[in-house]
């Protein structure tokens, strides 16, 4: 591959990245503190730069207050220019809003992650962005962490799957995070396994896990113990717990207990 092929994929590939952050810029809302400037072409002395209010409102020249709190800053610019329009300020406006600063937007990241806390948007922040500020998840965290807060003034929940966010080459789970937003992370669930085991206890749970790897992550059988003679204690949906004889790929699930029994031979 010669230089120049390499540079003008390297060039492709910067439009893409720059087009993706500008539409992320377009989509987001705007909130209480944040700083923006206002700027209409062709009218420079309309340039304007403010701050949110707490009641989501920006002053803006000749208009006077416009409510944009919760607007994607498209929709912002289309309100102001309407204002101007219908004031009979500027013919055809067009408005452009660049984002200063994101002090007033701050998500909260709790439970299983290594610094729990709340952190402020000062950039475009996606998932990925906040489970790093929050110094990652725990070993105890489960593998999805859940999202809620409020679009467009209604209740918003996602359900994300964290390993995609790294692993998959294409994965619609990195979302952008808006102001107010929470991302909790569960304790990942568990089994336990006691009896003839080398290392009885509680275990995470990975993904798929069989009876057989789960016997494998307690150090297997003692010397008096027997692979092919275990006991799973399961509560069902009616909350018994039932007695069962696993076979070795069955599939464990949370809060299984498993009990290796002495061989009897």
């Amino acid at each position: 591959m010669t230089k120049t092929l390499i540079r003008l994929l390297a060039f492709l590939f910067t439009l893409l990245s720059m087009s993706a952050y500008a539409q992320d810029i377009l989509d987001y809302p705007l909130g209480p503190g944040d700083i923006v400037r206002v700027q209409v072409f062709q009218n420079p002395e309309l340039a304007t730069e403010t701050r949110v209010s707490e009641n989501g409102s920006i002053t803006f020249p000749l208009v006077g207050a416009v409510e944009v709190g919760g607007l994607a800053i498209a929709a912002a610019e289309r309100k102001i220019a309407a204002a101007l329009t219908n004031g009979g300020f500027v013919r055809q406006p067009q408005v452009n809003i660049i984002i200063l600063q994101m002090r007033g937007n701050q998500v909260s990241v709790l439970g299983q992650v290594n610094r729990p806390g709340r952190f402020p948007l000062e950039t475009l922040s996606r998932v990925s962005d906040m489970l790093a500020a929050a110094g990652g998840v725990a070993p105890t965290g489960d593998d999805f962490a859940i999202v809620t807060g409020l679009r467009e003034g209604k209740p918003f929940r996602k359900v994300i799957d964290i390993p995609a966010l790294y692993l998959a080459e294409k994965t619609n789970e990195d979302i952008l995070l808006s102001g107010g937003d929470t991302i909790y992370i569960h304790r990942a669930p568990v089994f336990y396994i006691y009896g003839e085991a080398q290392r009885p206890g509680a275990y995470r749970i990975e993904r798929g896990m069989t009876v057989m790897q789960a016997l494998a992550q307690g150090g297997g059988p003692t010397s008096r113990g027997s692979e092919w003679w275990l006991r799973l204690h399961r509560t069902n949906a009616e909350g018994i717990v039932e007695r069962l004889s696993p076979e070795m790929t069955d599939s464990v699930q949370p809060n299984d207990i498993i009990y290796v029994r002495e061989s009897i031979f």
